[in-house]
């Protein structure tokens, strides 16, 4: 239990709001002009922030005269705090009603909240598309523009003589009409690409059988190129050392180590 002695003092009662008959010569501050996240209008707490140091700071005076109460340039337990001189004791006139400041905030709210940014989901990772340098294009044959203009007669009621027009004629399907020329077209060019095929399938074949037959011949002039070298290391491997022979060591190989030419 805590006692109260005469030595202990005790600390005097504040005023709720700095009350001073001070008026600052600054333009008075217009209600209208701020925002409404700017100005706080509830009975009893009224605040804005300072256009000078962008402080909340109260209102006092709301029954008279209105203004700002003398306030600090920054946040509690800042170094060297400083007043604030153009907002202290600075005219604020309130031209704006409580219930049209309370509905302008609550109208703010769902605008702030579609700005926020929402959960961030992960893109899925796709590889990127090949240059159009790197696209390798897919030779199309009769047979895959007949298979695929097969299939189209089948699901297209134009071709199949169903779909009328207005005047009851039967319309005519453009698709199926280029399907079918690039059919012919490929049709009448497929004996020319078979021929061009077999070609490069026969130069291909000449180049291997040239390619095997010169493999030897080429073979035998690096030998024969490196010939003398290894002539020289095999002279300089047979001859022995000055001095007394190892006693416990390998023999060295005397023969040639290149092929017989």
């Amino acid at each position: 239990m805590t006692t109260t002695t005469p030595e202990m003092p005790k600390a005097r009662k504040r005023r709720r709001k700095t009350r001073t008959p001070h008026l600052n010569h600054c333009p008075p501050i217009i209600a209208s002009t701020l925002k409404a996240n700017e100005l706080d209008l509830t009975p009893g707490k009224e605040h804005l922030v300072c256009p000078d140091c962008s402080t909340w700071v109260p209102i006092t005076g709301m029954l008279g005269t209105p203004k700002l109460v003398p306030h600090h340039i920054g946040r509690a337990g800042a170094a060297e705090p400083h007043r604030c001189t153009a907002g202290s004791n600075r005219r604020v006139i309130i031209d704006v009603e409580v219930n049209a400041w309370r509905t302008e905030l609550i109208e703010a709210v769902p605008t702030t909240a579609s700005r926020r940014a929402t959960k961030v989901l992960p893109k899925p990772k796709m590889n990127p598309a090949p240059a159009a340098s790197q696209i390798k294009p897919v030779p199309l044959s009769a047979e895959q523009v007949r298979r695929a203009f097969r299939q189209h007669q089948q699901q297209c009621l134009a071709c199949k003589g169903e779909a009328t027009g207005r005047d009851g004629q039967p319309l005519p399907c453009h698709d199926g009409e280029r399907l079918a020329i690039t059919y012919l077209r490929l049709y009448r060019q497929e004996p020319k690409r078979q021929a061009v095929r077999e070609f490069f399938a026969r130069e291909r074949q000449r180049f291997d059988r040239q390619y095997a037959a010169a493999a030897p011949a080429k073979q035998t002039s690096e030998w024969a190129a490196v010939l003398p070298k290894v002539k020289d290391a095999d002279t300089r491997r047979s001859q022995m050392p000055v001095g007394d022979a190892p006693t416990e060591a390998r023999s060295v190989p005397l023969e040639t180590l290149h092929p017989a030419c």
